[in-house]
């Protein structure tokens, strides 16, 4: 499996280095079930994406948002969770709502459907790259960029960590989270099967309680 570890609450390090997370916890289900044994390898984003396009890894996990460009390169699974991307922004901020960032800094995470929304509506100058979304939030926090447009669990992590920053009510985006495969994998449908099984006896569900409280 290969992931971009600084994704909370979907991947994130432990202080004693372990990884920890709901794509991690749902990867070690799946390869429980398929009698398989999970070796996880950090890196990122695009990289990951680009480990499994090249047969270096089997699967990515890493909030990977289905989208019929990453369809043309990789296969997908179904769908095990739904993302938002979401706005943060400083308090006060004139930013209101999506229509707002248009002729402002936005920071995102290089290579995330974030980065890319933002990158064809508002132009690629208007985009910032960072290597994961904690490094966008601190420029937000030091005042390079005038918004943060990420996954809306990882927003509410940052935003409780970083006080003086919020994020909108109204969100940018809605997508589905799947886990990519190689062309042609001949894991697809074992993964499928395994995934199938994990959301019918609850196991999925119990997961993500545990990391996204619910409200």
């Amino acid at each position: 499996m290969a992931t971009n570890a600084a994704f909370p609450p979907y991947e994130m390090t432990t202080d004693a280095g372990e990884f920890e997370g709901i794509d991690i916890d749902t990867a070690k289900a799946i390869a429980e079930k398929l009698g398989l044994e999970l070796q996880i390898d950090d890196m990122d984003f695009d990289a990951a994406l680009l480990s499994v396009q090249q047969g270096k890894a089997d699967i990515v996990m890493a909030g990977v948002t289905v989208t019929d460009e990453r369809k043309a390169v990789m296969d997908f699974s179904d769908s095990y969770a739904t993302g938002i991307q979401s706005i943060i922004v400083p308090e006060g901020s004139d930013i209101t709502s999506p229509d707002d960032l248009a002729g402002k800094k936005i920071g995102t995470q290089r290579g995330t459907t974030g980065y890319i929304y933002c990158s064809d509506d508002f132009g690629d100058d208007a985009v910032v790259a960072y290597d994961d979304g904690l490094t966008a939030v601190q420029a937000l926090n030091n005042g390079q960029v005038d918004a943060v447009v990420i996954d809306n669990a990882p927003a509410k992590e940052f935003v409780a960590a970083n006080p003086g920053l919020v994020i909108l009510d109204t969100s940018y985006a809605e997508e589905d989270y799947a886990i990519g495969l190689a062309k042609g994998s001949a894991l697809e449908d074992a993964v499928n099967a395994a995934l199938e099984e994990l959301k019918a006896d609850g196991t999925l569900q119990s997961i993500v309680d545990k990391y996204i409280t619910a409200e």
